[in-house]
């Protein structure tokens, strides 16, 4: 085939000895095609908005409630006869038309690992659509592993060719117009990685100066030459193609095969209780114990390999460098059997049990613990009713330090950072409905993830971005593959565990009020509230370390170091043995993911666990 644009002179074709502007179709002209859709965030929304869901949603609630309300009149004594009978009836025909067909959709749907939300898992098929759609579109002008430029020339300027692109954005257009969210959502990031290749392949830039992931001075003016950028792009173009990484969950289960961490691990013998199990990781060849145990305490809502991510990424690997023996909790997937499991069982049963058999196998070694998020949350607690529980015996506290990673423990409509999150749960929680829902399987990770999505204002469309952002550097892509398998496949949440994380810690904050109850096998203390000022009389010290850009865990919240254990004048800034520290950094939730701020961390708890 010959190369080039043609025109006709004498009545016959000529190569043409230059291509004109005029000759190229516009990148604006291909998105055009697209016309408006719920991708491109018209109203300038700060986040993803999921209305149909929500809509739906609301349906669901009122379908339940009204059926409760018909069960609560057929019950009701004081109801005249055919009234009750008239309820009764109703709430029959409810249950077998209406929310009965709906709880077996939602269960089945957990069953399977799909979202239980209809539209919301439609939309994952868009993505998936999309993303594909992606694939082969860059595909078509990548020869050899690069992108050629030749071709998309040829293709942009000839008749064919952009008959060809033209029918292609009508395939995208189809999907787009099909999504049902608005706002910084998924879609709008992929969009504007199409926006970036549309600007390759025509070499034009938008009509409005628009460049995708062009880097630019403060003042908005491109830092590179146009060409730079073009070079810069098609980088990025070859690296996503080479590794099919368009959908980043797709890519992240291809790249690690399901399997994250670095750490080599056992599970103890006779740890296992439901499903939760204890893992020792073993200390490398070569590296000299401390004799000194390092008790990790996990989320319940996320693979515990957030402590293990990759080499250089991993906090495990870094207590491990110090001699550490490092045990963790590993909660499982929680199954039918654990849904009546409350956090009784999860902050207190499960602790007694791993730290008896790990005193058991190093009964003299000093134990630490450290814990993420909630994990901390719920350790704090567990430790206060354990030095209650210790003195009272007449021994000692056997645990002196706890390190917590953005562990909130104060939740109010103040200070704390929490008030959007408690009124939002105010509004739309309805503990009886997620029984009626989930109450046969437990709360899914879909859900969690919806929840922890209306507290990161656009996380959706900023994690998707980044990562397109990113891919020009040749390593970035297989560097972020386990975080993105971590970030995309969380766990089930047990039901009655999950009613009472929302009820009792975050609406009603318990534990920083000193309300929150605990077992005991001493009867004075018995589901009685846990005394957290025994941190202080038991000499446990607290190292907290939050985040000024954590929505999750903002810093207002973490204050256990502020509060609890052994607080000093000056120990917010200045490391004093035996007295808590509170470091807050310019990071967010998730700060492991980062080589840096790892570092800091692990540097700054290293000398506070030596003090």
């Amino acid at each position: 085939m010959q190369k080039g644009i043609f025109e006709i002179k004498g009545g016959v074709f000529v190569k043409k000895d230059r291509i004109t502007q005029e000759d190229k179709i516009t990148p604006d002209q291909l998105l055009s095609v697209i016309g408006i859709s719920p991708a491109d965030n018209l109203q300038g929304f700060s986040t993803a908005i999921p209305w149909k869901s929500k809509i739906a949603g609301l349906q669901v609630r009122g379908m339940f409630g009204y059926q409760k309300m018909l069960d609560a009149v057929s019950k009701d004594a004081a109801v005249f006869g055919p009234w009750a009978l008239a309820a009764a009836w109703q709430s029959s025909l409810m249950d077998t038309y209406v929310t009965g067909p709906i709880k077996a959709q939602a269960r089945m749907a957990v069953g399977s690992g799909r979202n239980p939300d209809l539209i919301a898992d439609k939309n994952g098929w868009i993505y998936k659509g999309y993303t594909r759609l992606l694939y082969t579109f860059t595909g078509f002008f990548i020869i050899d592993g690069k992108f050629n430029r030749e071709k998309a020339l040829r293709i942009s300027t000839t008749q064919s060719g952009k008959e060809f692109l033209v029918n292609y954005l009508e395939e995208f257009a189809q999907i787009e117009h099909n999504y049902s969210n608005v706002g910084l959502t998924r879609l709008k990031a992929m969009k504007e990685l199409l926006k970036c290749l549309l600007v390759l392949i025509t070499e034009t830039p938008f009509a409005n100066g628009e460049l995708p992931f062009a880097k630019r001075n403060p003042d908005g003016t491109l830092a590179t030459s146009f060409e730079a950028y073009l070079a810069e792009n098609r980088t990025r173009m070859e690296n996503l193609f080479r590794h099919n990484a368009f959908d980043i969950k797709e890519f992240s289960e291809r790249a690690t095969g399901g399997k994250i961490g670095c750490s080599e691990y056992e599970y103890v013998e006779g740890s296992l209780i439901h499903r939760v199990k204890l893992r020792h990781y073993l200390l490398p060849k070569g590296i000299k114990s401390n004799g000194k145990i390092i008790y990790l305490c996990t989320p319940l809502i996320n693979k515990p390999e957030l402590f293990d991510l990759a080499r250089g990424k991993s906090v495990i690997e870094g207590m491990h460098k110090e001699g550490y023996h490092i045990y963790l909790v590993d909660h499982g997937d929680p199954g039918w059997e654990e849904i009546n499991l409350g956090l009784d069982f999860y902050g207190k049963t499960v602790h007694d049990h791993f730290l008896s058999i790990i005193k058991k196998r190093h009964p003299r070694a000093e134990i630490y613990v450290m814990s993420y998020c909630m994990g901390g949350t719920l350790v704090l607690p567990y430790l206060a009713r354990r030095a209650q529980e210790l003195l009272a015996a007449g021994k000692k506290m056997d645990i002196k330090k706890v390190a917590l990673m953005a562990s909130p423990v104060k939740f109010d409509d103040e200070g704390s950072g929490h008030k959007a999150m408690r009124s939002l749960i105010r509004a739309n929680y309805d503990p009886l409905l997620m029984k009626e829902l989930f109450g046969a399987v437990n709360i899914p990770a879909q859900v969690i993830e919806a929840g922890m999505n209306e507290i990161q204002p656009g996380v959706q469309y900023t994690v998707v971005l980044g990562f397109y952002g990113r891919a020009e550097i040749v390593d970035a892509i297989e560097d972020t593959a386990p975080f993105l398998y971590w970030l995309t496949h969380g766990t089930k949440f047990s039901v009655r565990a999950h009613s009472q994380w929302i009820q009792n810690i975050f609406i009603d904050n318990q534990i920083y009020e000193g309300t929150y109850c605990l077992p005991s096998t001493n009867p004075e203390f018995d589901n009685k509230p846990v005394n957290m000022d025994m941190l202080k009389e038991a000499g446990v010290a607290i190292f907290d370390y939050r985040g000024s850009r954590d929505p999750i865990a903002p810093a207002g919240s973490c204050v256990a170091g502020e509060t609890w254990g052994q607080v000093g004048c000056g120990n917010v800034e200045v490391l004093s043995p035996g007295l808590n520290r509170t470091i807050e950094k310019n990071i967010g939730h998730i700060f492991v993911v980062s080589r840096k701020h790892l570092a800091e961390y692990l540097e700054s708890v290293n000398a506070f666990l030596r003090t």
